[in-house]
């Protein structure tokens, strides 16, 4: 479809099909035209061009569980990246992000890791590409400009949803749509881990690559199991409203890295590699050696783990069974445990500052009686919350919570029923 015919289709309500994915169809209408304008201004006017959409993810519950082989559950949420794209014959690959300078990568340098550098976008996109022919599947040139209301530093997932646009690109324009969205998030995977050199598990992509609520077991970790749980959160009366407490994640890696550091510490005195496995009278009958040897915190974080596990599973059932009040009440106990065992919500190097902390205490007060539930978001230490907050409530808690954190802080979201799309 050349650009004008989209746009047109744009203009004439074509999007309504989508009013599953997009609460705002006039908003997202103007995005696409922008976006379609953007590609024209970069590539040229006379092309075929294609819609593509992947969303970020939230973590629903599984704090701090994938790395030691566990379980989780996050959800895809309705802020999207958006890409317009058209094939090309040159054997290059040309990627332009909105506010960001395009990117050009030759096809015949993609199996050579050494030629991207370290923790940046061309990386990622040499390396899904490398991924997907060592799974087998074709590739080829292409020119896209992307767009995004993924927030970076929100932990909503921006770079794996970026991931995942590459694959999903790939799969529609050469591969007739045949990959499976479960593999394209793997080949995400690897991507960062070898290309851009960041060691992440599979939760983020999977979960942007799958969408709706996506439960996910670790304990093979080559092969997790995967499955979508159908739930929506609209039709029940809620958002999921993530709250940025403007915390900086500077100088926390010692933080996030002593967490499964700790964990596998405790494996390691008991003879595991990992977590998973270990029962909780097992670990409670080796706790007057392991005090001297991994210290209490490590023991704490252990227990969590064991916890967290069962937790997780155990709201998968409840949404599964739409029982609303039981999944609440899960959450808060997951919450509870990040505050209390997992010791994750603020930084013992600096006590003085506990955005998180706070906004927890502030969800805490104004949704008292009122439903829903709450708890740290993501890795923790810095950065946001998340809410389930009924719809009658959405308003107040939002104004709340930007009263304290600042205009804008506070973010509603639901959840997206699917995963990386090629839309029209």
């Amino acid at each position: 479809m050349k650009a004008n015919e989209l746009i047109k289709l744009l203009e004439d309500g074509g999007l309504s099909k989508y009013s599953s994915l997009y609460a705002d169809l006039d908003h997202t209408k103007n995005r696409m035209i922008d976006a379609i304008n953007a590609f024209t201004k970069n590539y040229g006017e006379d092309r075929d061009i294609q819609i593509f959409s992947v969303p970020g993810r939230s973590e629903i519950i599984g704090n701090h569980t994938d790395h030691n082989h566990g379980k989780v559950m996050a959800g895809a949420i309705n802020r999207d990246i958006l890409a317009i794209v058209s094939k090309n014959d040159e054997g290059l690959i040309r990627f332009c992000s909105e506010g960001y300078s395009k990117d050009q990568i030759k096809i015949s340098d993609i199996s050579s890791p050494e030629k991207f550098r370290k923790f940046t976008s061309r990386a990622l996109v040499a390396g899904m590409a490398d991924a997907f022919v060592k799974a087998g599947h074709s590739i080829g040139g292409y020119d896209a400009y992307s767009c995004t209301e993924v927030l970076k530093g929100s932990g909503l997932s921006s770079s794996a949803a970026f991931e995942v646009m590459v694959g999903n690109i790939l799969n529609h324009l050469y591969n007739d749509g045949k990959v499976d969205n479960k593999d394209i998030a793997k080949y995400a995977q690897y991507s960062e881990n070898v290309y851009f050199g960041k060691p992440c598990g599979l939760m983020d992509q999977m979960a942007c690559a799958v969408g709706g609520f996506v439960y996910i077991d670790f304990e093979d970790n080559q092969n997790p199991v995967v499955e979508s749980v159908r739930f929506s959160l609209a039709d029940a009366g809620y958002s999921l409203c993530i709250v940025n407490t403007g915390g900086s994640h500077a100088g926390l890696n010692d933080d996030y890295a002593s967490v499964p550091g700790e964990m596998k510490s405790v494996a390691g005195h008991l003879g595991r590699d990992v977590l998973r496995g270990l029962t909780e009278e097992e670990l409670l009958r080796a706790i007057p050696n392991l005090r001297k040897r991994t210290g209490d915190r490590a023991i704490l974080r252990a227990l969590h783990f064991i916890r967290e596990n069962e937790r997780v599973a155990a709201a998968k059932d409840a949404l599964k069974n739409s029982d609303l009040d039981e999944f609440y009440s899960i959450i808060l106990a997951s919450g509870r445990s990040s505050f209390q065992y997992l010791q994750n919500v603020y930084t013992n190097g600096n006590p003085f500052e506990q955005g998180i902390s706070l906004a927890l205490c502030v969800a805490d007060g104004e949704l008292a009686g009122k439903g829903g539930a709450f708890r740290v978001h993501g890795g923790g230490f810095a950065g946001t919350i998340q809410a389930f907050v009924k719809n009658e409530h959405l308003d107040s808690f939002i104004k709340k919570m930007d009263s304290v954190f600042g205009e804008g802080s506070a973010t509603p979201l639901n959840i997206r029923p699917l995963g990386a799309v090629r839309l029209f």
